[in-house]
């Protein structure tokens, strides 16, 4: 299904270079700084349920392909909120093979065919007609400890893979996973929207458990503020190295001391006025950039996601179901307010995701190209594909250089897809490079230097992994 060349230039001499660049980091670790994947997987250590609970249930971008066609998420397995998840596994995974070729032309191919063939061995495209052989050869490894969690987490050669955790969580998975001595590096992110977004299912209460885990008054503004910090430095004990936001906008505020005080007020007591949501949102973004200054966390900030925008789908199902749609985003006046605080600090840095392509050479790329604090993120979720890889590359480069990116991270839920991912992300730069080089804008030799900066050196660094 693979053929070696892949996503390189058509053109001989180019896809010569790409050749030569891909070879000198294919084989270097997979550095993972920010994903979904289950902290309990590796924590517990046991093998995958089958073949459907690995691949198709935890992964939105196949179900929402499947979706799309009118296949139902019951038929599908896909756990729902009152926690019914009664399909077959095996019929599932029948299903899946039928309208394998729903896939084509998708990044979610590339990887689906990367996992099968090189986690697996098997070489033939996924179709009804070999679906139950290969459902059956699937699970039959997954109950041998060549496929267990951790055994894959360093066949994959990872280094290190961070997990994102909401702002309560007891970290309970990355405590077990230190106690066993296990060399493998999870660590977690901490993710602090629940009690940020006022609109967030469940705020009130997990305000209230935020205070309880701290044991602060969180009823005030600078004891809301207090549980905050405290979170965060619990987050570090564990290992994390950065925070995570995944606000609808970019919008940012600097409010006074007193301004600041009574908005909370009327976001605690529930006793909200018109665009207070919002502007809590953007208040706290600086706040929580100012808290990233004094202990260290890298921030990262992914805007632009109507989440939950299928009503139904979301009552029954619940959160991240395939169901979020990207909007137009603004950046530029949005984040002012953070950036003439906090941005010239070099000690700060913040890293920018976009799901508005339109923004990359127009805003995105002219800030990273002045602020030292702030770095672009790689293509992501939507764009996390070989065109919308090369677009970011083509568009941000010539104004923001490489060294104001932060290289490649794979948001994923799905563990076997995390190689793949990589693997597309390397080829592309590799394609990209190798067009420099064959254009005369870039020696061979700094290319080669280049391709392992943008693989693991900036990743490194931008994450202090």
């Amino acid at each position: 299904m693979m053929n070696e060349e892949r996503l390189f230039p058509s053109e001989p001499s180019a896809r010569a270079v790409a050749v030569k660049l891909y070879e000198s980091v294919r084989n270097l670790p997979i550095i993972s700084p920010h994903g979904h994947t289950d902290p309990s997987w590796f924590a517990e250590n046991k093998p995958f349920p089958n073949p459907a609970a690995l691949f198709i249930q935890p992964d939105h971008y196949i179900f929402r392909m499947l979706y799309s066609q009118g296949i139902s998420l019951e038929s599908l397995g896909v756990p729902q909120v009152d926690g019914k998840q009664s399909a077959d596994p095996r019929e599932v995974w029948r299903i899946f093979a039928r309208n394998y070729f729903l896939f084509r032309g998708t990044p979610t191919r590339l990887w689906l065919d990367f996992a099968l063939e090189k986690g697996f061995g098997l070489k033939e495209r996924l179709s009804a007609g070999n679906a139950d052989e290969y459902y059956d050869i699937i699970d039959k490894k997954l109950q041998t400890p060549e496929f267990l969690p951790r055994a894959l987490y360093e066949r994959f050669n990872i280094a290190v893979l961070a997990t994102t955790d909401a702002a309560v969580d007891s970290l309970e998975h990355h405590k077990a996973i230190l106690a066993t001595g296990w060399k493998g590096r999870v660590v977690p992110t901490f993710r602090p929207d629940a009690v940020i977004d006022a609109e967030y299912s469940g705020f009130q209460d997990n305000l209230k458990m935020l205070g309880e885990v701290t044991n602060l008054d969180v009823s005030t503004w600078k004891g809301y503020l207090d549980a905050l910090r405290m979170r965060r430095q619990y987050f570090k004990k564990y290992g994390a190295t950065a925070t995570d936001h995944g606000h609808l906008t970019a919008q940012t505020a600097d409010l006074s001391l007193l301004d600041a005080e009574n908005l909370y007020q009327r976001v605690f007591t529930n006793k909200l006025a018109a665009g207070d949501v919002e502007l809590f949102q953007a208040q706290m973004l600086t706040e929580m950039a100012g808290m990233s200054v004094e202990d260290g966390l890298v921030m990262q900030l992914h805007p632009g996601s109507i989440r939950n925008y299928n009503t139904p789908v979301y009552e029954k199902f619940g959160r991240d179901k395939g169901a979020d749609i990207p909007s137009p985003t603004e950046y530029v006046r949005a984040l002012r307010p953070l950036l003439n605080k906090y941005g010239n600090d070099t000690n700060f840095t913040l890293i920018l995701f976009t799901l508005d392509e339109t923004t990359y050479s127009r805003e995105l790329a002219p800030i990273a190209g002045h602020f030292p604090s702030v770095k672009l993120g790689p293509s992501w979720w939507f764009h996390d594909s070989p065109e919308g890889m090369m677009r970011f590359r083509e568009a941000a480069t010539e104004t923001a250089g490489f060294y104001n990116t932060v290289g490649f991270n794979d948001d994923t839920r799905a563990f076997l897809s995390i190689p793949a991912r990589h693997d597309v992300a390397r080829r592309v730069d590799c394609a990209f490079l190798s067009r420099l080089v064959a254009e005369k804008r870039l020696d061979e030799a700094e290319a080669l230097e280049l391709v392992k900066d943008l693989t693991v050196n900036l990743v490194r660094k931008a994450y202090k992994f």
